[in-house]
């Protein structure tokens, strides 16, 4: 891709932020348009272009600062607890991903395999062509709740970062 976009685990869909290569002190300002990464340990996965522009390319991974410099354009207001629906999940709560797939069958035995532990899981495809296929654990979570989540079906399924489900 060549935009200064990047995936982050929760922050909304729209923020900028601004990202700096603790290595070498080059920063780059991206847009977040996805989710992930999915690899523990790791806050945000640039675009190829972003990763360029910080010469992370050679290293592909690198120690970095995240600043938002500004929030998405109508962001929903944070939700309360008293005001929150009970479905669809809504904005700015969190649910676990355990597993992402390019094939269908697959996202759905792991979420079969895990229906009697987890009776929340669920596959969820994205809107990109063809679809990534998610499965998330969890409904209406709170970010405490979604960190418990993610510390039970961590070694249950080998992996699980908490998501917002935007």
């Amino acid at each position: 891709m060549e935009q200064f976009t990047a995936a982050h685990k929760t922050l909304p869909f729209q923020t900028w932020v601004q990202v700096t290569n603790l290595d070498n002190g080059k920063q780059v300002d991206v847009r977040i348009t996805d989710r992930g990464p999915f690899v523990n340990g790791r806050i945000i996965d640039l675009s190829r272009a972003a990763a360029r522009e910080i010469d992370l390319l050679r290293m592909g991974v690198a120690k970095v600062e995240l600043r938002v410099i500004e929030a998405p354009k109508n962001a929903p207001a944070p939700i309360t607890t008293s005001e929150a629906p009970k479905t669809p999940i809504a904005s700015g709560e969190f649910a676990v991903q355990v597993g992402a797939f390019r094939d269908r069958d697959r996202a759905e035995a792991l979420r079969d395999s895990l229906l009697k532990r987890m009776p929340s899981t669920r596959v969820v495809p994205t809107t990109s062509d063809p679809p990534l296929w998610r499965v998330w654990v969890g409904e209406n979570l709170t970010l405490d709740a979604a960190r418990r989540l993610e510390q039970e079906a961590q070694p249950i399924t080998g992996q699980a970062v908490i998501v917002t489900p935007r």
